[in-house]
């Protein structure tokens, strides 16, 4: 084996994650709790960039409700960015489960 090339391979998978990092960063998905009256939208990486709350679930005496819609809607968007990010990593993988490479959102 040449250790320059494997330095070489090392260094290519290092951009070409740093690029899918960069591409999750300006996806959105969207998660919804409540048949669609709270939505949650985060980007690729899990940072939550937008919450929607339909004015009908806005009741002071249902805050509770509100708050577990709001959190129900929240894991589901960031289940979706997670979804998207290993589905990302997987063609830099070639579908091979990498200890520690198989989530590339930002902790």
């Amino acid at each position: 084996m040449d250790i320059n090339n494997i330095m070489q391979q090392a260094k290519s998978m290092q951009e070409k994650m740093a690029k899918i990092q960069e591409d999750l960063s300006k996806k959105t998905l969207t998660g919804s709790a409540g048949g669609g009256m709270v939505e949650v939208t985060v980007n690729g990486q899990g940072e939550v960039l937008k919450v929607s709350i339909e004015k009908i679930v806005i009741d002071p005496s249902e805050a509770e409700m509100l708050q577990d819609l709001i959190v129900a809607a929240t894991n589901d968007a960031i289940r979706r960015a997670k979804e998207l990010s290993q589905q990302e990593l997987g063609q830099l993988t070639g579908g091979l489960n990498i200890p520690g490479l198989t989530n590339l959102m930002r902790p």
